[in-house]
């Protein structure tokens, strides 16, 4: 059993490091680059840490995730099928992440993010208007959603960006509307794998609720931005995380 000493000082770290990760997680993605070593700092093991950043992270993207409906820009009734694959991609992932090593991903990942970075930044077709969609909504949900649900319960870094790469190249969203879904499917992928999480016994729920404040604001203040600056905060923002993401994964 995990006995912490929660000082002040411990505390208020936690609540800035939710607060900071949940902004910047709401923006770009990319806030369990913040959010992971606050909990290692802590004195949590990796599985901890993990199941731990679910929790604080479902917070954030829960605040971020309202703020997009409450605006309009997302309809949960027309995502449906997509948040339904997506919650039993990272189900099944969180299940065998639990009995496979995901390290094997760690030379394929930076690779990834840094095409999204290349793709983000010399794109002259993002923007705010939607272009043409080239699958199916149905279609998208079956291989993007499960499969990026999958994703994100077995390993996670860059979750918040392969979504955003999906929603503006397969189903042509302009960048604001790309951002507003993409924090609906991470929400349902850190619900499910979180789920799993609490049976396993890993969660360390007062580490994780002390962070969560944190993420609330954070994520409601991210998303407040992006509605406000839209692609001109969004592009250069997805760049520089992808850009810090890999680095972190290939420097260790």
């Amino acid at each position: 059993m995990l006995t912490l000493e929660l000082s002040l000082e411990l505390i208020l770290l936690l609540f800035a490091a939710g607060a900071l990760a949940g902004f910047v997680d709401a923006i770009a993605g990319g806030g369990g680059m913040i959010a992971l070593p606050a909990l290692l700092f802590a004195g949590l093991t990796p599985a901890q840490a993990l199941a731990t950043n679910k929790l604080q992270g479902s917070f954030g993207t829960l605040s971020a995730s309202w703020y997009f409906v409450r605006r309009g820009l997302v309809d949960l009734r027309a995502i449906a099928y997509m948040i339904g694959c997506t919650f039993v991609g990272s189900a099944l992932g969180t299940l065998l992440v639990q009995q496979l090593d995901p390290s094997f991903l760690t030379g394929a990942i930076p690779v990834l993010l840094i095409l999204i970075a290349l793709y983000f930044g010399f794109s002259p077709r993002l923007g705010e208007e939607d272009v043409q969609q080239r699958i199916s909504e149905r279609a998208f949900a079956l291989t993007i959603g499960f499969g990026i649900g999958f994703y994100d319960g077995f390993f996670g870094p860059g979750t918040g960006s392969f979504f955003a790469l999906g929603f503006v190249s397969l189903l042509g969203f302009g960048l604001t509307k790309a951002t507003a879904h993409t924090k609906v499917l991470n929400l349902t992928s850190n619900l499910a794998s979180l789920l799993f999480f609490v049976a396993g016994g890993q969660v360390v729920w007062t580490l994780g609720l002390v962070m969560a404040l944190g993420q609330l604001i954070g994520g409601r203040l991210g998303a407040h931005l992006v509605v406000l600056k839209g692609a001109g905060l969004i592009r250069p923002l997805v760049v520089l995380i992808c850009v810090l993401m890999s680095l972190k994964l290939l420097l260790g």
